[in-house]
């Protein structure tokens, strides 16, 4: 009889055994009923890595006496900030009076990379944990455990009942998180299997967000050999150490909630083959091809994070470019909110250039323009690093050649999810290596992110033919009206006056927009997700806000535009500070505020981040990587209910 014991567990065993994990019986590890470490193997690790324990092994008892209080203070509400606590406590506040005189030393729990002692560390794995080891104690399956800390903990599900799924096991772990939160304190990820599919994620992570592990080379699912491809790759020794140390992140969100975030395998891989290229010293750039929603910041800031930590790089520093000031503002945000140290903003050219030429290692987040006046180097340092957010755009002219004129010894790393392969735009061959075969040096693409479903599938709707733009028709009559003038006149003026004309035609707007509201109300308002309206220019923006207003109510939409050069003061309502447009976007993202239509032309088409939002009601012509940005919008997962993005298309883009 197959069950999870003697197929995918002794599987689990068996491959974590050939990669250097030792097996111990949970019955035969040194535990009291309520111990959640193995404190005899805390201790015989504070001894094995500090001379100044060794020297008097009582001071060991003083760090498990504060490590037994953070577990005390556990609850199932506070169990992501006890996490971070646990982090901290190894890494930052980590130093007691056990040198000489009382003097401050800094504590190692464990072999680092950094530390150079990797070796050092008793890496165990156990099955069927009792905790607590009483009746009626929860039973978990397999706990890996890191000098006797409990960092990983395996939920595994029957392979042979169709109905059950690793998504059981995923769930049963957020159920554990409630009921024994104790067991997550020192937790650095979860996984669960039912010996086809492995899925991972962090402490409070919902189950349906828990991800694939895949390598390079094989992506495959849904077989016990996949499964046991996925273990043998993700949790080794170094890997383990490399996740809990550079690969997980805590971040607050905008109800000032934290939460932990771990990388994905494609953020993992990308990242460190930044690292292991500028310690190489060779090639100086790279282009990372990760398909749009797929979390390319985050990617960049793990490798900003790690690189900035690592001595044998010398204190480097890291500077992320970006293309727009949204953009700019957003991920800035974002590093923000994971508290990740050592940050500046160079927010003008003068600030950019003072930062270079005084040679500040630190990360510096700022956007390609500030390079716009700058004539001659800045800085001949070969340890800075550069990555380039959305590097498909603005690379490819003066901008990107002036950046490498001032940093001319410094490392340029490329982030696309659309990039371009023209004659005049070519983004493999501004940031591509020829070391690269294939141009890039990491790619994860649209397939990639559907299958793992770190992004939704785009589906696309059209609408009746009296919506479409009809263009044969205002084709006929521009020709007629412009007879007499030379082609080079025509072809300006068809530009401007042929979609002007549709695009600003009343009667369109007005039948335009009742199919809007129709639809949104019908189909998307009922399953609680939002929308965003993309219109031909800012004229228009108030246009649709109008009829629209009188369909749905004024509470339900608004503008988001942007205001500079408004000498009429047309679009005064909608002039915002940066606080305050993020304040109406998070009322967006909120399912529970009554604002569910952003009216947009330009803002928002690209960076913007509502996994709220379903669909995209598309009304202006657009191509190429503008187009697929835009509608990439609506493509974040949100819940198990939002299968996919939705783009009603009233141009005939899609045609």
């Amino acid at each position: 009889m197959f069950n999870e014991d003697n197929t995918t567990e002794q599987m689990i065993i068996s491959t974590l055994k050939k990669n250097g994990w030792e097996y111990i019986s949970a019955d035969d590890l040194d535990r009291e009923e309520s111990d959640v470490m193995v404190e005899s193997m805390v201790r015989d690790a504070l001894i094995r890595l500090n001379p100044e324990i060794a020297e008097d092994e009582s001071r060991a008892d003083e760090i498990i006496y504060k490590l037994r209080t953070l577990f005390l203070s556990t609850n199932a509400q506070n169990l992501v900030t006890q996490n971070e606590a646990f982090k901290q406590m190894v890494f930052e506040k980590n130093s007691y009076p056990f040198g000489e005189d009382g003097k401050q030393v800094s504590i190692d729990f464990f072999g680092t990379e950094i530390n150079g002692k990797l070796d050092q560390n008793q890496y165990v794995v156990t099955n069927q944990w009792v905790y607590p080891k009483k009746e009626g104690g929860k039973r978990l399956d397999i706990v890996l455990l890191v000098n006797g800390f409990p960092f990983a903990i395996g939920e595994l599900k029957t392979p042979v009942r169709a109905a059950i799924t690793w998504l059981d096991g995923a769930q049963d772990i957020n159920k554990y998180e409630q009921s024994i939160p104790q067991m997550f304190v020192t937790n650095v990820f979860n996984f669960a299997t039912e010996g086809k599919c492995y899925r991972y994620g962090s402490v409070c992570m919902p189950a349906a967000k828990y991800g694939p592990w895949h390598t390079t080379d094989d992506k495959s699912d849904g077989s016990l050999t996949a499964v046991q491809t996925s273990v043998q790759d993700m949790i080794t020794k170094y890997k383990i150490m490399d996740l809990f140390q550079f690969f997980t992140l805590y971040a607050t969100d905008s109800k000032y909630r934290k939460y932990k975030v771990i990388a994905r395998y494609q953020q993992y891989e990308g990242a460190n083959m930044i690292i292991e290229r500028v310690r190489a010293g060779y090639p100086k750039k790279g282009l990372i091809w990760h398909f749009q929603g797929s979390g390319k910041s985050y990617l960049m800031e793990f490798a900003a994070v790690k690189l900035r930590m690592l001595p044998d790089l010398k204190n480097p520093t890291v500077i992320i470019v970006d293309d727009r000031l949204d953009l700019e503002s957003q991920i800035t945000a974002q590093f923000h909110s994971s508290d990740v140290g050592n940050l500046e903003s160079a927010s003008t050219r003068e600030q950019l250039m003072t930062m270079l030429r005084q040679d500040i290692r630190k990360i510096i987040i700022t956007t390609i323009f500030r390079f716009q006046e700058v004539t001659g180097e800045l800085s001949p340092r070969d340890n800075i690093i550069v990555m380039v957010d959305e590097c498909h755009r603005t690379q490819e002219g003066d901008l990107g050649i002036k950046m490498r004129t001032a940093l001319p010894n410094a490392f340029f790393f490329g982030m696309t999810g659309t990039p371009i392969n023209r004659l005049d735009k070519n983004t493999f061959a501004t940031f591509g290596a020829t070391e690269d075969r294939s141009g890039y040096m990491s790619k994860y693409s649209f397939s990639d992110s559907i299958r793992d479903h770190a992004t939704l599938p785009l589906n696309f709707e059209p609408v009746p033919v009296d919506l479409r733009v009809d263009r044969d028709t205002m084709d006929r009559e521009f020709d007629i009206l412009t007879r007499d003038l030379p082609d080079s006149d025509k072809a300006e003026l068809s530009k401007r006056v042929n979609m002007q004309a549709i695009m600003y035609n009343e009667k369109r707007i007005h039948k335009v927009c009742a199919h809007i509201a129709k639809h949104f109300t019908e189909k998307i308002r009922p399953n609680g997700y939002k929308a965003q309206v993309v219109v031909y220019d800012r004229p228009c923006c108030l246009k649709y806000k109008a009829e629209l207003d009188k369909l749905l109510g004024e509470e339900c939409s608004t503008i988001v535009m942007d205001t500079n050069d408004d000498k009429a003061d047309e679009y005064k309502k909608y002039r915002r500070s940066k606080d305050e447009e993020a304040k109406v976007l998070d009322r967006f993202r909120d399912p529970n505020d009554p604002l569910e239509i952003v009216i947009v032309t330009a803002k928002l088409l690209t960076g913007f981040d509502a996994p709220i939002l379903q669909v995209m009601y598309l009304d202006k012509p657009m191509k190429d990587h503008t187009l697929l940005q835009a509608i990439c919008r609506t493509n974040r997962t949100f819940d198990e209910g939002k299968t996919h993005g939705l783009i009603v298309d009233y141009i005939g883009i899609f045609d």
